[in-house]
């Protein structure tokens, strides 16, 4: 019997678009043009950091539609994760991946709040920076690595869904799950 799930499958790959999409056009095209246009470091963050922050919002949107609609595929395709040989690992390895990408997101946001406060020139900024003192160039630095692990890890993720398309073809899960019964068969005897 096959039964759609077009809605939870959807709201995964729509999400993990937005975040990818997102995260590589923030690093290439926000990023390079804040350096073309600011002029001065702390000015080019601050046009960076004002974009990033107006994308905060969507990005959250985009990964909490991602890891929901994962959680129900993960629900719907349970019988396959635990018969079809191969699908329980690729689906260990997105589980692994989105975990990375999570922190590589989180990551970059709190590094990127801190060069957005140690540049600001609110007053008010400078003084909850002062608090909290960083290395600018070293901050600089890692969020530049952070915001590039992003678009890598999610695009890690968008390789091993087409996997998962693959191993759902009618093909792959017979001999799958045949192989998959037959190893266990082999174990218990």
């Amino acid at each position: 019997m096959s039964e759609r799930n077009t809605l939870i499958r959807s709201l995964h790959d729509v999400g993990l678009a937005a975040w990818f999409g997102g995260s590589l056009m923030g690093a290439v095209g926000l990023n390079g043009a804040a350096k073309d246009v600011g002029g001065h470091e702390a000015i080019s963050d601050r046009i960076s950091a004002s974009g990033w922050a107006k994308w905060v919002p969507v990005n959250a949107a985009a990964i909490g539609a991602h890891l929901f609609g994962g959680g129900g595929l993960l629900a719907v395709n349970a019988h396959r994760v635990a018969a079809q040989q191969g699908v329980a690992a690729s689906t260990v390895a997105k589980t692994v991946v989105t975990a990375a990408a999570l922190a590589a997101t989180a990551y970059a946001r709190g590094l990127g709040k801190k060069v957005e406060l140690a540049t600001s020139a609110d007053p008010q900024d400078a003084e909850k920076a002062q608090k909290h003192p960083i290395d600018l160039d070293k901050a600089r630095r890692q969020l530049a690595y952070a915001q590039w692990a992003v678009p890598a890890l999610t695009g890690c993720l968008v390789v091993l869904n087409a996997l998962h398309g693959e191993q759902q073809r009618p093909a792959e899960q017979v001999p799958g799950m045949w192989e998959r019964a037959r190893s266990a068969t082999h174990f218990m005897s």
